[in-house]
């Protein structure tokens, strides 16, 4: 405080834009208090229950003894075999549980840490834009700098490497990427990856992949995993969440794969930040991940139809989208005479609809907006039907 009478935050903090979904629950709060019904497209949080089997191994769990005590850092090695099993049936990857899987309390947690274990002040991560507004933040509070990335519909949303100053690259520590992509819901091949590993060998980089929609896909597609590709274990991890494979948002459970010196450091940096992840949320990570998967297709099943019903009403209201193959977003352009911000405002000022404006993720989203499908197909419909009553 300094005598000045008022708490000072650090520069740090200060050097972060206001976060964008708390900056949206502070309108959304506003309208309800004035008794508005609101068709929240805004926040990614799926609608849809944990599998019931997830929830009553959680229950067994809860009631074990075995559970109530420290967990161990790195998580339970049958979590981590349970994962490794995952990865060689899902993508083909083989992974040592010891060394090369590291258990998360969320994907979110380990992607903002990273950076504190690798980068030092000055250093540069490579970042999206649009993106997770936590690769910069996780940046910022390391005492770096990011170098923004533009994603633009032209390079399919995906960042053009050969685009990155030389001096930059020079400086440069992290690079992350994330396909299927949030906010853009563009998704990425094995020839990209191999790009992708080739420049971090060039510049002697890591990689962090967020791949936390890999299982949302949709007319048949299956995203690869960034590990799939020949020497992408030698400079990069991959970051999985069980938050939207089985809709777990809030148990708090994801994992990081792959390079085991950067998991170490990963892993260092969080043994003096975090006791991790408590067991009993562990164990039924663990039947989630071994467990029967037809709650995964019925989700994905789910996702398509509402996908569908949403580009249907998008079009119908005249408004530009392109069908996503695989997370559940839809990355819409705004339409003549409005940016992102001011749309998305009329829309929840004139629908009551909450629609996250495409800037909020990056420089590079301006000029679009994000819908998140995670509401049901009715209220879906209830939106496009409040949005053809307005000039947009």
């Amino acid at each position: 405080m300094k005598g000045s009478g008022r708490v000072e935050t650090a520069q740090r903090l200060r050097a972060l834009p206001p976060y964008l979904f708390a900056e949206l629950d502070r309108r959304k709060a506003a309208l309800r208090a004035k008794g508005v019904d609101i068709i929240d497209l805004g926040v990614g949080d799926p609608d849809l229950p944990t599998p019931k089997r997830i929830v009553e191994r959680m229950r067994e769990e809860v009631l074990n003894p075995r559970s109530h005590r420290y967990p161990s850092y790195e998580g339970l090695r049958d979590f981590r075999e349970a994962v490794s099993r995952w990865y060689e049936r899902r993508f083909g990857v083989m992974l040592d549980p010891d060394g090369e899987v590291l258990a998360l309390i969320g994907s979110k947690e380990g992607i903002a840490h990273i950076p504190l274990a690798f980068i030092n002040p000055g250093a540069y991560s490579l970042v999206p834009s649009p993106g997770y507004p936590v690769y910069h933040a996780g940046t910022v509070f390391a005492g770096g700098r990011s170098f923004f990335l533009p994603l633009v519909e032209e390079q399919g949303f995906l960042p053009d490497l050969g685009q990155v100053p030389q001096e930059v690259a020079e400086l440069a520590t992290l690079l992350f990427i994330n396909y299927p992509n949030n906010p853009t819901a563009a998704v990425a091949d094995t020839a990209f990856f191999t790009e992708v590993v080739e420049f971090a060998r060039r510049h002697r980089l890591i990689v962090c992949h967020d791949a936390a929609y890999s299982e949302i896909s949709y007319d048949g597609y299956t995203p690869p995993s960034f590990l799939e590709v020949d020497g992408a274990k030698e400079v990069g991890v991959e970051f999985h969440s069980l938050s939207k494979t089985y809709n777990m948002t809030g148990w708090r459970l994801g994992f990081a794969v792959g390079n085991r010196e950067v998991l170490a450091g990963l892993g260092k940096t969080k043994t003096n930040i975090d006791s991790g992840v408590f067991q009993a949320v562990q164990w039924a990570g663990i039947e989630a991940l071994k467990g029967d998967q037809s709650d995964v297709e019925q989700m994905r099943a789910t996702y398509q139809g509402r996908r569908d019903v949403m580009v249907r009403g998008i079009r119908a209201v005249g408004l530009e989208v392109t069908p996503p193959r695989a997370t559940f977003y839809l990355w819409v352009k705004v339409p003549p005479r409005h940016d992102s911000v001011s749309f998305a405002s009329l829309v929840l000022n004139e629908a009551g609809v909450v629609l996250t404006p495409g800037s909020g993720f990056g420089e590079a989203g301006e000029g679009y907006v994000r819908l998140a499908l995670t509401v049901p197909e009715a209220r879906l419909e209830e939106a496009i039907e409040r949005l053809q009553r307005i000039s947009l």
